[in-house]
């Protein structure tokens, strides 16, 4: 399935089983680390420079994204957030975006209501069944290993 650049203006990422493969690693220190794929780095900065936003809306709290957020040009990052629905409609509004212009990609029941929200709600392959039911369209690839690459190739109709 080809989409079409001009329907998707922003992409809303999770993180935890959509930019990372799900699993948590903990150091001696405690420390979570997170492991993420360049590919789908190279797909983000693709999308942020053809003009397309990318937003993070993530129920967990990570050092190692912060980094890694920084590092791709990501600006919008929430963090810790436990009802993403109200988290993406309050920064659609500030960024005086309309639903339908958005796509998420996501993986798990925490994530459905951006599903609801967005013109084109996207699982990674190894989604829960909600959320495979619930997508438009799904990953060929699962969560942490090149998924947003994938999304973001067909955004940009490299694919």
């Amino acid at each position: 399935m080809r989409i079409d650049p001009t329907r998707v203006k922003w992409l809303i990422l999770d993180v935890d089983g959509v930019m990372t493969d799900g699993r948590l690693y903990y150091s001696a220190d405690g420390e979570a680390l997170k492991v993420f794929h360049v590919r789908d780095g190279h797909g983000i900065k693709a999308l942020l420079a053809a003009g397309i936003g990318v937003a993070i809306i993530s129920g967990r709290r990570s050092a190692a994204l912060d980094r890694r957020a920084r590092e791709l040009g990501i600006h919008h990052v929430q963090q810790g957030i436990d009802d993403k629905g109200v988290a993406l409609h309050t920064l659609l509004t500030e960024l005086q975006v309309a639903p339908s212009e958005c796509a998420c990609l996501v993986d798990d029941i925490p994530d459905l209501p951006m599903m609801a929200m967005v013109g084109l709600p996207v699982a990674v392959a190894d989604a829960h069944p909600k959320v495979l039911a619930a997508a438009h369209l799904v990953t060929h690839l699962p969560g942490g290993a090149g998924a947003v690459r994938e999304l973001a190739d067909l955004i940009l109709g490299e694919s």
